[in-house]
Order: C-alpha cells, then structure tokens, then sequence
C-alpha cells in the first residue's frame, strides 16, 4: 500500500513536534536539576521501603508453602486442662480403624532450654535417624551461635539434672534454615532420656488419608471416637504463617503509610505550586504559537520522567535490599523478636499485581500533580501570564 505524499509529510511533522516536545522537557527537568534531585531522592526512598516490605513478606510467604508442603496432612494431639499433653500409643489402634485413614505415627519433639545463649531449640526424632544414638544433627542458628561443629560435644542437662554428652555428626543444609535454624535432629532412646518420656506415649500423632477431600471428614471422625484431642490440618498450618507474615507485614505497613502520605502531600504541592519562572516559559510558548495540548504534553512527560526514575530506582533497589542483602534494614521488624535468627536468602517471587498497585499509587498522583496546575497556566493568556 503507497502512503500519499501528504500524509507522509503529516506524520513526520507530528513526530518531529513530539521529539521537540520531549527534548524541551528534559532540557526543562535539566535547568530545576537541585530541585528534582532532591525530589527523586525522596521519591525513590518511598518506594524502596514500599517495595522492600512488599517483596519480603510475598517471598517468605512462599517460601514457607514450599517448605510445609512435605508436612504432615493431618496432626493428632492430645489436649488436656486446655494444654498439650502427650499422647498415648495405644491411641493409633483406634485412629487406623478410621476409614479412610491409610497410616498413622508417632512423633517424638520437644523444646530445651539452653541458658548459655539464653534460646529454646527444638529438638525433634526423625522417622529414620540414621545418626546413632549419642549423635546430633544442629541447625545452622544454633551452630552459629553455640561455635559448635561437626565433631564437637554438646552438653544437655536431664529432666532429673545429669549431663548428657551429645556429639554433633551433622549440620543441617542452610538452604532449610527459615524452619531448621534451632532445629536438633535427636535418637529417641536419646530423646527419651532426656526427657524422661514413656515409650507408651509419643508427643503427637501424624495422619495421611487416603483422599485429601475426605480430611474434614476424617477429622470430625477422630473428635467423636477420641473427644481429649485435636485435630491440626496443613492448610491451617499454612494460614497461621499466612497470618504471622501479614501481620508483620501490616504493621511496617501502617508505620509506612504516614510517611507515603506525606510525600504525596510534598509532591503535589512541589508539583502543583508553579513558580514564576515556569508561568513565564509557559506565557513565551503560547506567546510562539504553542498549543495547550503541547504545554500540556511537555508537563505530562517531565512528570513521567521523573516518576517512573524514581519508581524503577526504588524498586531495583528494594529487589537488591531483600534477595541479596537479606533486608538488613527493617531485618528484626520482618522476622520477629528471636534470639536464634535465620540467615537465609529468598528465592525471588514477585507478585505482579502488588507491583502495579504499587506503581499507580506513587506514579499517578506526582504525573496528574504536575498536569492540573499546567493545564490552568496555559489557559490563560499569554500577555497576562508573562506581566
């Protein structure tokens, strides 16, 4: 298809006012380059502390769903005066005549007070603890902070008050630290020892079930023929995290939203209050034929360039701030008050419907901030404006 001459030349000309356009803009943004500075400095803080809570509560969020995801479906536990107790062993005969139960066990775990470092670890029996007995595997946390390594003793004190000598075998990957860092894999004649635990008894009970829409069922079953427990699904498992990481992430949040408010009200007076300096270069490009639109269109790319800069700085910069410095600066706030806390590094997921709530919220009140008050000034004549 051959385009007329005519319209050729039209659109060239429409291009050559747009670049005009654009190049007046950001020789405008050159000229007031103290005042934008400090402006994307501000701008780009805001987002970057947005962006930082953002990415970090959404990645542990699901870091801790890939990693519960090899948790028991269903947790059997004994209540009693409100507390958990331990449970009996006889109580897995009656649980596996339950149909739709495929199989049942028992789980040995605990807590221990070490008050050298002042922290509780937990210390737990795995299935096939292939150790041997008078052996641990530890947690990075607490190998971190108790100096102890493969080949060191550990010493733990006994329900009745003798020392216990454990020698550390293994340290646990750092990869599972987010749920591994005090964690102490134990023998259970060790545990048992330890804790002076009946071996008619164990701490809690794990179910699978043969059809997982059939858990709910399953669980009420439990609660008639055995009314002294409880029973704990994975999914609720999932949603306490859910709930601890959106609290915390909430409450950074709120603290966050008052200094957000802030700048909005910063930048729109910024933005909106023009100076006489910019009346008068808008009167002179009136005064040389310029059209509204075009005043107009020179705000509006002068207000996006400086925006989206400050967007995209401050969330290249919170995207550095969480997946590889580990969020040092708001680290306490995210995780929670611990004495053991993990060191890990997240696996980047990001959630792009936060992202782009993120970018209308602080790109669309600065753009339209700096359009209205342009729009007004260049309605106006241009003799009156420059007088």
């Amino acid at each position: 298809m051959i385009v007329p001459y005519e319209q050729r030349r039209g659109m060239k000309n429409w291009i050559d006012q747009q670049r005009n356009i654009i190049d007046f803009a950001l020789s405008s943004l050159l000229r007031k380059k103290g005042k934008i500075v400090a402006l994307v400095f501000v701008y780009s803080l805001i987002v970057f502390l947005f962006g930082s809570v953002m990415f970090f509560t959404h990645s542990v969020k699901k870091e801790a769903s890939l990693i519960l995801k090899e948790a028991p479906e269903m947790i059997l536990q004994r209540a009693q005066g409100g507390r958990h107790d331990p449970i009996p062993m006889a109580y897995m005969e009656r649980v596996k005549k339950i149909e739709g139960v495929s199989s049942v066990r028992g789980r040995l775990w605990g807590y221990y007070y070490d008050p050298i470092v002042g922290a509780n670890y937990t210390l737990v029996v795995p299935e096939d603890f292939s150790l041997g007995i008078g052996n641990i595997a530890i947690g990075e946390g607490i190998s971190r902070t108790r100096l102890a390594f493969e080949g060191d003793t550990m010493e733990f004190r006994a329900y009745n008050g003798t020392i216990i000598d454990l020698a550390v075998k293994d340290i646990l990957s750092p990869a599972s630290e987010l749920v591994s860092s005090d964690l102490i894999m134990i023998s259970e004649d060790d545990f048992r020892r330890l804790f002076n635990t009946s071996r008619d008894y164990a701490t809690d009970l794990t179910l699978k079930v043969k059809n997982p829409r059939e858990l709910r069922a399953v669980a009420s079953r439990i609660a008639d023929i055995l009314p002294d427990t409880k029973v704990i699904l994975r999914n609720e498992i999932l949603e306490t995290y859910e709930s601890i990481f959106n609290w915390r992430g909430g409450m950074m949040r709120v603290i966050l939203w008052g200094v957000l408010l802030a700048f909005i009200i910063f930048a729109w007076d910024k933005a909106s209050g023009l100076s006489q300096e910019e009346r008068r270069e808008i009167g002179i490009l009136k005064a040389m034929g310029w059209e509204t639109s075009d005043v107009i269109l020179v705000k509006f790319w002068e207000g996006i360039a400086v925006s989206l800069s400050s967007f995209l700085a401050g969330i290249v910069l919170a995207y550095v701030h969480v997946f590889f410095i580990s969020s040092v600066l708001f680290e306490p706030a995210l995780k929670g008050w611990a004495v053991l806390y993990p060191e890990f590094k997240l696996i980047p997921f990001i959630n792009a419907y936060e992202v782009t709530g993120l970018f209308f919220l602080t790109v669309a009140p600065y753009t339209l901030a700096t359009i209205l008050p342009s729009w007004k000034a260049a309605t106006v004549s241009p003799d009156s404006v420059m007088r």
